[in-house]
C-alpha cells in the first residue's frame, strides 16, 4: 500500500501529536515540512502521479515529491474513502499516536492534518479521528475552490488561513484558529498564496498542540457572513476598464497566475500580469482603457500603471521593456473582453 521509507526523526521534538499528512498542492508544503521535522508523519497521503508538461510526463504532486525527499511513507491513492485505503490511514494514524504517546505527548486518539488534498473525506474515514484542515481564508469568508485569488480580485484589505474541523458541507467546518495579513498594493495571487501558506505551521502548530492539551475551543462559523469563491477558469480571464482603478488592480494581480488577464495593446496579445494603482492625474488622454508610454491606463475611475505583461510563449517582463521590443505606439488602446461563448 505505502511506499516504506525510514522514520524521520529530529532533535528536541516539540509536544506534537503524530497525525496523518494528507495533501496534493503546494499550499501544504510548509506544514508537511514543520511536521516532518518534528518526527510525528506517520504516513503522507496524496493524489497519483498526473500526466503534465508538453511531454505529458507522469508528474508527482508537490507533497508527493516532497514526502519522497524528506524520507515519509507516502501513500498515493484516486480514493481516500477504498476500504483498502481508508484501513491504511487508520492504522497509521493510531500507529502516530502511539509513538507520541510513548514519547511523553499526551494524545486523546489519533489525528489527520489536510490540507488542499483534492478529495472529499467519508464519514466513516473520519470516524474517531481528530481532523482538521487548513484553508486559504478568513473562513466564513471565500469558502471554496479560490479563496486567494476571490479575495484579491474582491479587492480585500486583508486575507488569513483558518484552521478548521472537517464537516459534510466544504469549508463549513468549526473554527480552531486563524493567522491574517494584510495583502500589498501590488501582490498577485501566487504571491498571496505562498504568503498565506507560510502562516500555516504556526495556526496548525497551535491547533493541535492545543487539543493535544484538552484546550481547542472551535468556534461556529457565522453563516450569514459566508461568501462563495468559486473556481476560476479561462472565461475570467479579462478585465473591463470601466471600473474603477482599485476593482482594475485587484483583478488584473488577481488573475495572475491562472488563468492571466488576456489584453491586446496596439494590436499585440499579451498577457497582463501585474497592476497598481496611481494617481488620477496621471491618468492619459483619451477614452477608457487608453494606455501612454508609461503604462499608465485611464479607469471608469482613477488610473492603473500595467507593472508587468507577458508575450505568447515568452516570460513575463516590465511593461517598459516590453514595450520597447515590441515597438509601441503610444497612445493606444488596451482592449480586454470576457471571451464571448459559442
Amino acid at each position: 500500500m505505502s511506499e516504506s521509507a525510514p522514520a524521520h526523526a529530529g532533535p528536541g521534538r516539540p509536544s506534537l501529536p503524530g497525525v496523518v499528512f494528507l495533501g496534493a498542492g503546494a499550499f501544504g508544503l510548509p506544514v508537511l515540512e514543520m511536521l516532518a521535522r518534528a518526527g510525528r508523519v506517520g504516513l503522507v497521503v496524496s493524489q497519483p502521479d498526473r500526466a503534465a508538461g508538453r511531454g505529458k510526463h507522469p508528474t508527482p504532486t508537490p507533497v508527493a515529491a516532497r514526502a519522497v525527499e524528506l524520507g515519509l511513507p507516502l501513500l498515493r491513492t484516486e480514493d481516500c474513502n477504498a476500504p483498502d485505503t481508508r484501513a491504511a490511514i487508520v492504522e497509521a494514524a493510531t500507529m502516530a499516536a502511539g509513538r507520541a504517546a510513548a514519547d511523553g505527548i499526551g494524545q486523546p486518539g489519533p489525528a489527520m492534518v489536510v490540507i488542499a488534498f483534492g478529495q472529499k473525506l467519508g464519514t466513516e474515514l473520519l470516524d474517531g479521528l481528530f481532523a482538521v484542515n487548513l484553508h486559504g481564508s478568513l473562513l466564513p469568508r471565500w469558502r471554496g475552490a479560490a479563496p486567494v485569488q476571490r479575495a484579491l480580485m474582491a479587492g480585500d484589505d486583508e486575507a488569513g488561513v483558518s484552521v478548521i474541523g472537517l464537516a459534510q458541507r466544504m469549508d463549513a467546518g468549526a473554527v480552531y484558529a486563524t493567522r491574517a495579513l494584510r495583502i500589498g498594493p501590488a501582490q498577485t495571487a501566487g504571491e498571496l498564496h505562498d504568503a498565506l501558506a507560510a502562516l500555516g505551521p504556526e495556526a496548525i502548530r497551535e491547533v493541535l498542540e492545543s487539543w493535544s492539551a484538552g484546550r481547542a475551543r472551535p468556534v461556529a462559523q457565522d453563516e450569514s457572513a459566508m461568501t462563495r469563491a468559486a473556481k476560476l477558469s479561462r472565461a475570467d480571464s479579462w478585465v473591463d476598464f470601466a471600473m474603477d482603478a482599485h476593482a482594475v488592480r485587484a483583478r488584473i494581480n488577481g488573475l495572475n497566475p491562472w488563468p492571466g488577464c488576456s489584453a491586446s495593446l496596439g494590436g499585440h496579445a499579451v498577457q497582463l500580469r501585474r497592476a497598481a494603482e496611481v494617481e488620477a492625474a496621471l491618468a492619459p488622454d483619451g477614452p477608457v482603457g487608453t494606455v501612454d508610454a508609461a503604462g499608465h491606463v485611464r479607469c471608469g475611475r482613477g488610473a492603473v500603471r500595467i507593472v508587468e505583461v507577458q508575450a505568447p510563449g515568452g516570460k513575463a517582463m516590465s511593461f517598459a521593456d516590453w514595450a520597447r521590443g515590441a515597438r509601441l505606439r503610444t497612445p493606444t488602446a488596451v482592449i480586454s473582453a470576457a471571451p464571448v461563448s459559442a
